[in-house]
């Protein structure tokens, strides 16, 4: 009888639910949304564009670091792994940003700007997210590296947007991740 019952309840794992904006408020906005209605019986959180540039068969891989008990967070290099070959441009800020993102963290990434991050659940629920645009990367970033998390790279697979494709990302960007990781640095 116990068996039936179990079986007919919801499994968190296979459930999804949907959150809207009646407007657009950005990329940071969204995931806010999302990680407040994070189930207490998550473990870990994967942010996953709805581009698809980042292939879910990764989330194995990424998730590992974190199963195994050896990693707060895991990032999802695109310099490490299978590649298109992409904007030159966006290569350039994003190499620019994550040297800085060292320097100024005392650390060693090789993808900071990676929108595949994974994170134990309790590591966000525990965060006080300010950014509601591309400028999340940096902050959560930031924030970890502050924290002293552990953090662990692995190599994904990645198939890069150009603009004609849908790519929105741009220059703008690129200064307020600049901002976004040199205010973080010193507040928060």
């Amino acid at each position: 009888m116990e068996k039936e019952a179990a079986a007919r309840e919801p499994d968190p794992l296979n459930t999804l639910r949907f959150f809207y904006h009646p407007v657009n408020k950005g990329k940071g906005a969204a995931l806010k949304t999302g990680f407040e209605h994070i189930s207490e019986k998550s473990k870990i959180v994967i942010v996953q564009d709805a581009d698809l540039e980042y292939d879910p068969n990764d989330y194995g891989t990424l998730i590992k670091p974190i199963t195994d008990g050896r990693a707060d967070a895991v990032y999802g290099s695109r310099f490490l792994g299978t590649h298109r070959v992409f904007l030159f441009w966006h290569y350039l800020a994003n190499r620019s940003l994550t040297l800085l993102t060292n320097i100024l963290y005392d650390t060693m990434l090789t993808d900071m700007e990676t929108c595949y991050k994974v994170v134990r659940s309790e590591v966000i629920r525990d965060m006080k997210l300010r950014a509601s645009r591309f400028d999340f990367e940096p902050e959560i970033t930031a924030k970890i590296l502050k924290r002293k998390l552990k953090v662990y790279e692995v190599p994904i697979h990645y198939s890069g947007r150009d603009y004609a494709e849908g790519k929105k990302i741009g220059l703008k960007d690129a200064f307020e991740a600049l901002f976004a990781l040199i205010r973080y640095r010193f507040t928060d």
